[in-house]
């Protein structure tokens, strides 16, 4: 199944031939690659979706993109070098997806719920000519992993829907209300909404993600 990929995944074909648009799906920490996978039988026909696993067990189960620390005062932080790490792994991912399966390289979109999240739209910003879309939910931009040339890159064909649960008691709302002002700040396209959920996705935040990928693909 995960053929010559770095990463485990699972798949499901567009109905074209050639030449499909390419959707990649990073689930969040203590997940794995069939969590996000529930999805694809309702998203869009000429999508080729591809789901991975990240690349970090965790006991008893599921798996990280990066590990995730506290210290003796419960402060929170992430490992900086697992999570480029990863990073560079799908970026790695997606080229050899592309071109195994005969894919639009100009035309990757990323979905990814809380540590997918926070991959992706990190993912984004520091290579905007690897993706199109960006569905960023449940997550918000960690400054710690973007590069610090960001500034100078075109983001015009970028596009980003953003959405958070306003009763998330994993990552605080307030953090994903920063992201709209740092994509104002790069010019880069991008709606956010906000939902009475917890760290999940509502029903009506699924039918909204699901038009404005239709609309883009």
């Amino acid at each position: 199944m995960a053929g010559t990929l770095p990463l485990f995944y699972i798949k499901r074909p567009s109905k074209r031939v050639k030449n499909a648009p390419l959707l990649v799906l990073l689930h969040g920490y203590g997940s794995d690659e069939n969590d996000l996978f529930s999805f694809s039988n309702e998203l869009p026909e000429e999508l080729f979706i591809i789901s991975l696993r990240a690349p970090h067990p965790l006991q008893p189960y599921g798996h990280a993109w990066y590990a995730i620390n506290f210290d003796a005062q419960q402060n929170k932080w992430n490992d900086v070098n697992q999570a480029k790490a990863s990073m560079e792994i799908i970026i790695k991912s997606i080229d050899l997806a592309c071109e195994t399966y005969d894919l639009n390289s100009k035309n990757v979109s990323l979905l990814g719920f809380s540590q997918g999240c926070i991959l992706s739209m990190a993912l984004a910003i520091n290579h905007p000519d690897k993706f199109k879309n960006i569905v960023g939910l449940s997550g918000y931009i960690c400054p710690e992993f973007l590069e610090k040339t960001n500034e100078q890159k075109d983001y015009n064909h970028l596009d980003f829907y953003c959405s958070h649960g306003s009763s998330d008691q994993v990552i605080p709302v307030e953090w994903a209300r920063k992201t709209p002002e740092i994509l104002n700040n790069l010019g880069i396209k991008h709606i956010y909404s906000e939902f009475p959920v917890g760290h999940g996705v509502a029903p009506q935040n699924f039918f909204e993600f699901k038009e404005w990928l239709q609309k883009r693909i």
